[in-house]
């Protein structure tokens, strides 16, 4: 193509950064609030309900995760439009090698989408799921191989980290953006 140059489309892995992290562990605060100010008896079927969402029964680990991916993809759902990427694309003259303007070059961008948001979200539920497995776990362990009752307890979330991160990440670019106006090198190179 005469005067042409090939570019990408800016879309990350963790499109929606810590938000369905936040959305899913609200969601699961809810129950155990109810909880607090209803009283139960011992055996009734609203307590072993109730006992789900406590953060040391593994079915609190499973449906974190499920929630995790569904916030997920709710949020990329309402932050890129893949129809309206398209009509930019279109109107800016671009398009995608092998695929056609308008509905084709949605549909493929939506199936990308799709691809990525998944991987995002399953790296997303590993980080923030880490702590509370590794805290079943080491329980678990000194129960059974050392005394009971020597249980850890990690304080350092999963949210925790993916915040720090993406704090980190930021300021890195914010330095290597002032640096380029400067006509430095880099900060990294």
């Amino acid at each position: 193509m005469y005067g042409g140059q090939s570019t990408h489309i800016p879309i990350k892995v963790n499109m929606s950064g810590v938000m369905p992290v936040i959305f899913a562990s609200s969601i699961l605060s809810l129950p155990p609030t109810i909880q607090m100010f209803i009283t139960l008896d011992e055996n009734s079927p609203w307590n072993k309900f109730f006992n789900l969402f406590n953060q040391t029964h593994w079915a609190y680990a499973i449906i974190y995760f499920v929630f995790i991916i569904a916030f997920a993809y709710f949020y990329a759902s309402i932050q890129y439009n893949p129809i309206e990427m398209s009509k930019n694309i279109r109107d800016n003259g671009g398009s995608i090698p092998g695929i056609r303007p308008g509905e084709p070059t949605s549909r493929y961008i939506g199936k990308i989408i799709n691809r990525i948001v998944l991987l995002g979200a399953l790296l997303l539920s590993v980080v923030a799921l880490f702590p509370i497995v590794f805290s079943q776990i080491t329980t678990f362990c000194l129960d059974k191989f050392w005394k009971e009752g020597a249980a850890m307890n990690i304080s350092l979330g999963g949210t925790s980290i993916i915040i720090l991160v993406g704090v980190a990440l930021e300021t890195v670019k914010q330095l290597e953006s002032q640096m380029m106006m400067r006509h430095y090198k880099g900060f990294l190179d």
